[in-house]
């Protein structure tokens, strides 16, 4: 190498540490930012007790009518990915069969946040795939062991919710499984850092909790400390995104009597083409606390209404406060429920108005941002290896005084000897 590519390599090396120092820089300084936020809302939020919710229910049987089991898997990966875009805290999977069929079903059953559940296969296999993309990446291993309804889960779209965070993201929030360490003060919990963070209380092992570590922790310690808190309180406190809850009803009418909230659901929302046109009514007219909206099946509400035993209407519109139509001049004589459900959440957006809204999210500085979740690393481990081995190559030809060519002609394709 002469002189003058020397300094070119070298001017290129000086300007990469520049810019990498420039990055690192700008990065501090966003941090410092975003955490001084952080407790600017945490003041504000303090007397705020719970924020308004919005829970959407599903009928299990659109799993059904999927040609495949590939399809039946994508199908339930749109529904989470539609609960996350739309910020959806709670999802309702409910049989619309007859009661009666259930000797001649098959049954499966699921361990939901109200306890164990039994239910038609369609609607276990629905929750435990929704269950599944809402968990951070770091704990499914731990809370789903192999299991034929996850078997086609690799094609899936990642949420990439943000919960769900990084090694490297500095949130004082983190969702954890409590581990088998003894303590005799508190448990040790994995929240997915280098270390396991010891909480204040002492917990059975297998738990998922939500921890929340002190303002400026240092990830990287040895000696990780935390307070477990409620799962709602990330959002409350800063207005954060912390996934939804899945809930498995054996009924429509069940999807209303065991509602997780004290006094209910407040306001419910049916949909169906026989309903209000959506578009008529005016914005920010429906204030609601814990909002419920009901999307019916391959048949319709109408269908769950009549199979459901406890239920005395043949109109379906009569369990609802509103009856919507969200495509009034739809052009296709049928609307798919996971269509239904990305343009019904679009369409209410500018019609419902919460009473108790979470504060704006301002902290996105410390959580993994779209252009974190690429292939990027990907490709720079092979250019890197790829880098070594030329290197080594050419002290070797430089040692033997010969070209690279000569020396690697025959084994050139072998590349063990440099891993």
């Amino acid at each position: 190498m002469d002189s003058k590519d020397f300094k070119i390599k070298k001017e290129l090396k000086r300007k990469k540490r520049q810019e990498k120092l420039i990055k690192e820089a700008e990065h501090y300084e966003a941090v410092k930012k975003a955490k001084i936020v952080q407790k600017e809302q945490e003041k504000i939020q303090k007397n705020i007790k719970y924020v308004s919710t919005v829970s959407i229910a599903i009928s299990g049987s659109i799993l059904d009518n999927a040609q495949s089991p590939e399809l039946r898997t994508y199908l339930a990966g749109q529904i989470a990915r539609a609960a996350c875009i739309y910020n959806i805290d709670e999802i309702v999977i409910f049989d619309d069969q007859p009661t009666g069929n259930v000797t001649t079903t098959r049954m499966q059953t699921l361990e939901t946040t109200d306890g164990v559940k039994t239910a038609r296969t369609c609607c276990i296999q629905f929750a435990r795939i929704l269950q599944y993309l809402e968990c951070p990446q770091y704990l499914r291993k731990f809370f789903f062991p192999l299991h034929n309804d996850l078997k086609f889960s690799g094609l899936l779209n990642p949420l990439d919710s943000q919960h769900h965070l990084r090694a490297t993201s500095e949130f004082i929030y983190r969702e954890g499984i409590t581990t088998n360490k003894p303590h005799p003060k508190g448990s040790f919990v994995n929240v997915g850092l280098l270390n396991d963070v010891l909480v204040n209380k002492q917990l059975a092992e297998n738990l998922r909790v939500t921890v929340k570590l002190p303002p400026n922790t240092e990830l990287k310690s040895k000696k990780l400390r935390g307070i477990v808190v409620s799962p709602s309180e990330p959002r409350r406190a800063t207005g954060i995104y912390w996934g939804y809850n899945v809930r498995v009803a054996n009924s429509i009418s069940q999807v209303f009597s065991q509602s997780p909230y004290p006094e209910g659901y407040d306001v419910t929302i049916g949909t169906s083409d026989k309903g209000e046109n959506v578009q008529e009514v005016e914005t920010k007219s429906v204030k609601f606390n814990h909002l419920l909206i009901v999307f019916g099946g391959l048949l319709g509400l109408e269908n769950a209404v009549e199979n459901d035993d406890e239920l005395n209407v043949d109109d379906p519109s009569l369990l609802f406060d509103h009856y919507f139509n969200v495509v009034p001049q739809q052009g296709s004589r049928t609307i798919r429920t996971e269509e239904a459900v990305l343009i019904t959440l679009s369409s209410l957006a500018e019609k419902i108005e919460p009473m108790n809204a979470p504060p704006e999210f301002k902290l996105k500085d410390l959580i993994a941002q779209s252009e974190d979740t690429g292939n990027v690393q990907t490709f720079r481990e092979p250019m890197k290896r790829k880098n070594k081995i030329q290197k080594k190559k050419k002290e070797i030809s430089d040692c033997s005084g010969e070209s690279s060519d000569n020396n690697y002609s025959a084994n050139d394709n072998d590349m063990s000897r440099f891993d």
